[in-house]
């Protein structure tokens, strides 16, 4: 992809990565690929900020090769050490030598930690400036957004934010900007990128946003580090973010079942039914054949969660064990949840469900059903009634 100037002077040099189908160790699929964003400011000082991925540093550097000769870049702003934006470092460091690196003190540890380069390297705090000329940039220690070394860019003469993992997303696509792409795809792999990367660090957020905000700093566009520059309307992803960090949800459950001979799964389905006829929007998932990322995103604004297994010595299925470890790390206080399940000789599955999830900030419902065997006529009855009666909790 070519270098396409986002503002006089500011050029997108980063990369798309059109095949990435999984990120952070296969826990998040990329169904619409990803990019990798950095940012070429040109002024009386030239500064880079991020790199990308390692396997597409010569595209990176072909990028910047169509703006200035990579050895005129006299500082490369590192945002944050992970090596979908640090990985070209090594190769960009050979063609600029002379360059100083910016960032966090974490940063530099993590940077040198990595890739064992003597490099100039300038540490950086809140507040700090750094003038190229007509421009400045100034830095916002970010920690735990999402690593402990993060930190954001702010250009105030463009009243420009470069974030770096923040208000991004996982898409792939020669447009650049909010207001050239499908508003409907556009929110949702944002919402998608929040729900699995950083929903358990709502608090931070909720308080990183807040004193941004206290800095009274105008914000006219956003260029983060995956994904679509915010120009159109950069206050969007902003109140999204702010609405998630809050825990703000609407009347939605989801159901998320594995089932060994499928009678849990008749009992998720005439649950989900029992939802459905309360008024309340349901979304059913079988978790050992389902898209666990598209789960997890349609739960963060869910104000409900049923959970269900067959009882296997006695205790749950793999599957849903697995996908509630998920769970409780996400930290998703504030919801109700109830459990069910079907067995043979001997129940365990609710029991363990209830275990694992009793410390994590849901509030368990008392409501939860067990079947044996198969569920009959009548049981599909009360599974029925089960899941009208959790939806009401709601209301």
């Amino acid at each position: 992809m070519a270098a396409i100037e986002i503002l006089p002077g500011i050029y997108s040099v980063g990369v798309q990565d059109w095949k990435v189908r999984n990120f952070h160790g296969h826990t998040y699929t990329t169904q619409r690929g990803s990019s990798y964003n950095a940012y070429l400011i040109v002024d009386e000082k030239i500064a880079l900020v991020d790199t990308v991925y390692g396997p597409f540093a010569q595209e990176l550097i072909e990028n910047i090769r169509e703006i200035i000769p990579p050895g005129k870049i006299d500082y490369i702003i590192a945002n944050h050490v992970e090596t979908d934006h640090s990985g070209a470092l090594p190769s960009l460091m050979q063609l600029c030598p002379k360059a100083k690196i910016l960032g966090t003190a974490k940063c530099k540890e993590g940077l040198y930690k990595h890739y064992y380069g003597d490099w100039d390297f300038q540490v950086v705090k809140t507040g700090d400036e750094l003038k190229l000329g007509k421009r400045t940039l100034t830095f916002l220690e970010a920690p735990m957004i999402h690593w402990p070394d993060s930190m954001f860019t702010y250009c105030p003469q463009d009243c420009l934010l470069m974030p770096n993992d923040a208000f991004g997303q996982h898409y792939a696509t020669l447009k650049r900007f909010d207001d050239q792409v499908d508003q409907c795809i556009l929110m949702d792999e944002a919402e998608k990128y929040y729900a699995n990367i950083l929903w358990p660090l709502g608090a931070i957020i909720l308080k990183k946003i807040e004193d941004v905000q206290k800095l009274n700093i105008p914000i006219k566009m956003i260029a983060p580090s995956h994904g679509i520059i915010w120009r159109r309307d950069p206050e969007k992803i902003i109140n999204a973010y702010l609405s998630w960090a809050k825990g703000k949800t609407d009347k939605k459950i989801v159901i998320a079942y594995e089932t060994m001979w499928g009678a849990t799964e008749k009992m998720a389905r005439r649950i989900a039914e029992g939802v459905s006829a309360a008024g309340v929007e349901v979304k059913l998932y079988d978790v050992a054949e389902s898209d666990r990322t598209e789960i997890i995103t349609r739960m963060l604004t869910s104000q409900g969660f049923l959970f269900g297994s067959s009882t296997h010595d006695n205790d749950m299925l793999p599957n849903i064990a697995a996908f509630l470890e998920i769970v409780k790390g996400l930290k998703p206080k504030g919801r109700q949840v109830g459990f069910f399940g079907s067995y043979g000789w001997a129940g365990g599955a609710v029991k363990e469900m209830q275990e694992e999830l009793k410390d994590c900030g849901l509030e368990l419902n008392p409501l939860s059903m067990s079947v044996k065997y198969a569920p009959d006529k009548e049981e599909l009855k009360a599974c029925f009634e089960f899941g009208n009666q959790f939806a009401k909790f709601l209301k």
